[in-house]
C-alpha cells in the first residue's frame, strides 16, 4: 500500500506492463497486434505500437530484467519528480526511444521490436541525475560502481553495440531512451543540472 501512496502512477505502470506482457506470451495474435513494426509505422499503418510495443515482453527472461530494473528506481524517482512529470517523463520517452528505430528499420519488413527497455532506461538516467553517487552493480561484475560512472559506461556501450548489431537486442531503443530520460528531466525539474552538481562539491 505504501508504493500505492507514494507512487501511484509507477504502481500502475508496473502492473499494467505484467499484466499485457503475461497476456501476450499466451496469445500469439496479441503479441503481433502490439509489437512494434517500424515497416508499417513508417506506411501509416499500426502507429499505436510505439506505445503498446512497451507494454510486452519477449519472454520471461525479458520480462523480469526489465522489471526488476523499473523497481529499483522507478518507485523512488516519482517521489522526487512528481506523479504526472514521472508518467510524462515515462510515456515520452518510450515513445522517443522508438523512433530513431522506425527510421532505422523503415525499409526492413521482418523488424520488429517490443520490450519497455527504452522507457526504463529514462527512468533510471533521470534517477542517476537525482542521485548520482549511489551505487550500481553491474551483471558479472562483483563490485559497485557509482551511478554515474554506470550511466557512462551504459551509454558507450549501447552506442557500440548498435553499430556493431551483432544480436537482436534494440540497442538504439535504449540509447536514446536514456538521452530522452537527461533531457525530459532537465526540462521537468531546472534545479536539477545544480543538483547534479552539487553531489560532487561543484
Amino acid at each position: 500500500m505504501e508504493y500505492l501512496t507514494l507512487a501511484p502512477v509507477a504502481s500502475a505502470i508496473f502492473v499494467i506492463t505484467l499484466i499485457i506482457s503475461l497476456l501476450a506470451f499466451s496469445s500469439e495474435s496479441l503479441m503481433s497486434k502490439l509489437i512494434l513494426h517500424p515497416y508499417s509505422i513508417y506506411r501509416g499503418e499500426k502507429t499505436y505500437t510505439i506505445i503498446t510495443s512497451g507494454f510486452i515482453h519477449k519472454d520471461w527472461t525479458h520480462l523480469i530484467f526489465n522489471m526488476i530494473s523499473y523497481f529499483f528506481f522507478a518507485f523512488r524517482l516519482e517521489a522526487y519528480l512528481g506523479h504526472w512529470q514521472f508518467a510524462l517523463l515515462y510515456m515520452v520517452s518510450l515513445v522517443f526511444s522508438d523512433l530513431p528505430s522506425i527510421v532505422k528499420h523503415k525499409d526492413d519488413y521482418w523488424y520488429h521490436s517490443l520490450g519497455a527497455s527504452g522507457a526504463i532506461s529514462a527512468v533510471i538516467f533521470s534517477g542517476i541525475l537525482f542521485d548520482p553517487r549511489s551505487s550500481m552493480y553491474i551483471m558479472f561484475l562483483p563490485i559497485p560502481i557509482p551511478s554515474w560512472l554506470f550511466g557512462i559506461l551504459y551509454l558507450v556501450y549501447c552506442w557500440y553495440a548498435s553499430k556493431q548489431s551483432r544480436d537482436a537486442i534494440n540497442h538504439d531503443a535504449h540509447f536514446f531512451g536514456a538521452i530522452s530520460g537527461i533531457f525530459i528531466t532537465i526540462i521537468l525539474y531546472h534545479q536539477i543540472i545544480p543538483h547534479f552538481l552539487q553531489q560532487f562539491g561543484l
